[in-house]
């Protein structure tokens, strides 16, 4: 008996937050017997002794009054009503009542951080836990025995829903009161099953969190006991399953935390973390942090590739800080103005470059009109200037004039007035106006593609979705029939002649088959929409809004306009030398915004006849300008993967079929050869884009195409009508810019990695690499070359190659 009360006393009487701190008893092993565990101290044991008796005592004074009152009342069973049932219905009011017991527990839980202290002292940290894990494995438990229960109470519910039905009225009062002095013994068996089962098997901790929910329920706990079964009985469900899938989430929540913990991630913002409302304290510092977090959600929020392009000069200061070198300080920021520059130029002009440095020199931002781009302004610059002569630079909508105009007045000292007058006055509306988006733009004239009109209704029309063929899923497919069951009620025509006009759809490369097995039949052949591949949806960036309605224009004239852009380009944001490019003016300037519609015309371009001079030319000034393009897009990549990535994966839709920088460089301007490092050539035999590749390499475009980097070559436009020429000049420059470095004393000869990379294209040895070298080099520096190969031997080195960018 004295047991029993003791167990009843342990789960009863729920420690309160004072308790926990202060707890005598060791639980820290739930598993060892009470009699191996040893006191604190003497004075620990004695205090446990007494509040043992007293609660002992209190037990039994607490049983011993309910039994006198029942008495006294006069209280009996019902015969009318089985025990065994009614013991059952108590059994399931105690294990209610026990679930609002660790509610409350878990609200103690949460503030056990209260200073508390009881008659023999304060326990250490470790007696406080083990009382804790113990009293939530009780928790825990419950929460199982609760689910077990469910299936129990819909059948005993039955039973008790027929025999409570013959209960008097008058006698109902009287069986509730002797439930009460009954569910001591039944509670107490109960209880003895519970702390014998968390004894067998070790249960997760019940952190003391509440149940969603649960509040609502335990404010019925109560009133439950005068509900009929059969409303009791369809309570335990909605609990059974509340505990469940509390438990569940508790789990993944654990779960998600130790994966957070070791893969070292945090969030910044410390969402996640509990805040107890009653002791936030206003603090100017918290306030401030919560500043900076928000803040730096901001910053995440408005990612900008431009961000990563940093200047050459910044990146050599870090660099020389961290060597411990003086840092000298780059060029000052532009001049803030409320008036604006306007510069009138023309492609080709050295004065109108001279006058880009000029400006540059004094800090000032301007706004350039060239008249080839704008042709439409010409007549504008005669109106104000009274001559199409350029360059001319206006000061708001004051005309200062050309070069010579600037010289003189700087010397003058009459330049400054001019500069603070821009600073200071806002221009008006006499002032020339900056060029506005598509203006003088030939991409967006042309006439409607009517063929384009019938594919967009023909979307809509067949079941666009998923398929299986040949063991293999294709996404984004439609049936060859439903395509002919279409045009033939669309366009009026019988099956074999709506089958031809598929043909004709096909070959203007609307849609092709997956597989690319023919090119259009009827029957359960899967066909595929352009803008609908998986590879062009997702990777080509010259279709952003799905293919154009217009017709397709020659690519001989789609390469001058994509060439004269490029040359504008060029001029306007590229140093003298090639070798610095002003990525943050292209990425806002309408050459840039123009060139984006340009390429769009690409989609569906004929390839296959394009002659060597224009098809080497249209893609070494496309490879420059795409390669510039992605930067701009994704930012500069920083490390071989990203490196790989930008090459590979960003691409243009040609004629149909994707290339990427990769694929125009391995694929088309060397004929079809294996990338450095790679194993599978970029066109396989069957593959279409084979067909437009040159028949051989040509090495010489090695040192015309540009991918961003500080050991590239020079950034330049070429024509079709000089390009031998203008490759072999591009040779030149680089060679004898540094790609090749000679040390006749030493005989050590210093080689750019580009020749290493692709010395296949070169030679099949060094020497053949140097020999093929040696025609691009001077005549003097060729011939003493070609002799020291031919009478000894040379130590070749290769220089590092700095994949910084060519900012």
């Amino acid at each position: 008996m004295e047991k029993e009360n003791s167990t009843e006393k342990n789960i009863i009487n729920s420690p309160t937050a004072e308790q926990l701190e202060g707890n005598t008893l060791d639980v820290q092993k739930k598993d060892q017997p009470s009699e191996e565990m040893k006191p604190l101290n003497s004075s620990d044991d004695k205090c446990k002794k007494d509040n043992d008796n007293e609660r002992h005592d209190l037990g039994d004074k607490i049983n011993e009054s309910t039994v006198k009152e029942s008495e006294a009342k006069g209280e009996k069973l019902n015969p009318n009503v089985d025990n065994d049932d009614l013991s059952k219905r108590d059994e399931g009011r105690d294990v209610e009542s026990k679930a609002a017991e660790c509610v409350n527990f878990s609200k103690m839980v949460e503030s056990r951080d209260m200073d508390s202290t009881v008659e023999g002292g304060k326990l250490d940290e470790k007696n406080e836990q083990g009382d804790v894990e113990s009293k939530a494995a009780e928790c825990v438990e419950l929460g199982k025995m609760v689910e077990s229960r469910d299936m129990e109470s819909k059948v005993e519910g039955e039973k008790l829903d027929d025999k409570s039905e013959q209960v008097d009225s008058g006698n109902k009062v009287n069986a509730d009161s002797d439930a009460e002095s009954k569910d001591q013994v039944e509670t107490d068996h109960k209880r003895e099953e519970i702390i014998g089962e968390e004894e067998k098997e070790a249960e997760p901790v019940f952190d003391g969190t509440e149940v969603p929910g649960m509040e609502a329920n335990r404010s019925t706990s109560t009133r439950s006991l005068d509900l009929e079964p059969e409303a009791e009985g369809s309570v335990w469900p909605e609990k059974a399953a509340a505990i469940k899938n509390f438990v569940k989430e508790k789990g993944v929540g654990a779960v998600t935390s130790v994966l957070r913990r070791l893969s070292g991630k945090r969030d910044e913002t410390e969402l996640d973390i509990p805040i107890d409302e009653d002791k936030v304290v206003s603090d100017s510092s918290k306030d401030g942090e919560t500043g900076e977090a928000s803040q730096k959600m901001a910053e995440r929020s408005s990612w900008n590739p431009l961000n990563y392009i940093k200047m050459s000069s910044e990146i050599d200061s870090e660099n020389k800080s961290e060597q411990g070198e003086v840092v000298t300080k780059g060029p000052a920021p532009p001049l803030a103005t409320k008036g604006r520059i306007t510069l009138y130029t023309m492609l080709g002009c050295q004065d109108s470059k001279k006058v880009r440095l000029f400006l540059h020199q004094k800090r000032l931002r301007y706004v350039e009109i060239n008249i080839d781009v704008y042709p439409s302004r010409k007549l504008e610059l005669e109106k104000f200037a009274g001559s199409s002569a350029v360059p001319k630079v206006f000061f708001n909508e004051i005309l200062i004039g050309g070069l010579s105009e600037l010289k003189s007045l700087d010397e003058s000292g009459k330049l400054d007035e001019k500069i603070d007058y821009l600073i200071n006055e806002a221009a008006s509306f006499e002032a020339p106006l900056p060029p506005l988006s598509g203006e003088d733009d030939m991409s967006s004239c042309g006439a409607i593609d009517e063929l384009a009109l019938v594919v967009l209704k023909m979307k809509e029309a067949v079941v666009v979705k998923d398929r299986f063929y040949k063991m293999r899923r294709f996404t984004n497919c439609f049936l060859g029939s439903d395509a002919v069951n279409f045009l033939s009620e669309d366009q009026y025509l019988e099956r074999e002649e709506a089958v031809e006009f598929g043909r004709k759809l096909a070959s203007k490369l609307f849609f092709r088959h997956v597989l690319d097995e023919n090119l259009f039949e009827d029957g359960n052949h899967l066909y595929r929409f352009l803008d609908h591949d998986p590879f062009v949806s997702t990777q080509c960036h010259n279709i952003p809004r799905g293919i154009i309605d217009a017709k397709p224009k020659p690519i001989s004239d789609i390469a001058s306009r994509l060439r004269f852009l490029s040359y504008a380009i060029f001029e306007a944001y590229v140093s003298e030398d090639g070798k610095h490019v002003d990525y943050r003016s292209i990425h806002g300037s309408e050459e840039f915004a123009r060139y984006l519609r340009t390429i769009q015309e690409l989609q569906r371009v004929e390839l296959t006849d394009m002659p060597r001079e224009e098809k080497i030319a249209f893609f070494i000034n496309l490879y420059n300008m795409m390669a510039i393009h992605a930067i701009l897009v994704w930012g500069h990549p920083i490390g071989p993967i990203e490196r790989r990535r930008l090459f590979g994966d960003f691409k243009y839709v040609i004629g149909g079929w994707t290339y990427s920088l990769s694929a125009i460089q391995n694929g088309i301007l060397r004929g079809n050869q294996r990338p450095p490092y790679n194993l599978m050539k970029p066109f396989g035999a069957k593959d279409k884009r084979s067909q437009v590749a040159l028949p051989y390499p040509e090495p010489a475009t090695h040192f015309a195409l540009v991918c961003g980097t500080r050991s590239g070559p020079a950034l330049r436009c070429y024509s079709p009508a000089n390009i031998d020429k203008e490759l072999m000049e591009a040779a030149h420059n680089f060679l004898r810019g540094g790609g090749l470095i000679i040390d006749w004393q030493a005989k050590v000869a210093l080689m750019s990695m580009i020749l290493k990379w692709y010395s296949v294209d070169f030679g099949k040895t060094e020497v053949e690499v140097l020999k093929h070298a040696s025609n691009y080099l001077e005549p003097s520096h060729s011939e003493a070359l070609l002799e020291v190969l031919a009478n000894s031997q040379l130590k070749v080195i290769y220089q590092p190659y700095d994949w910084g960018l060519n900012l």
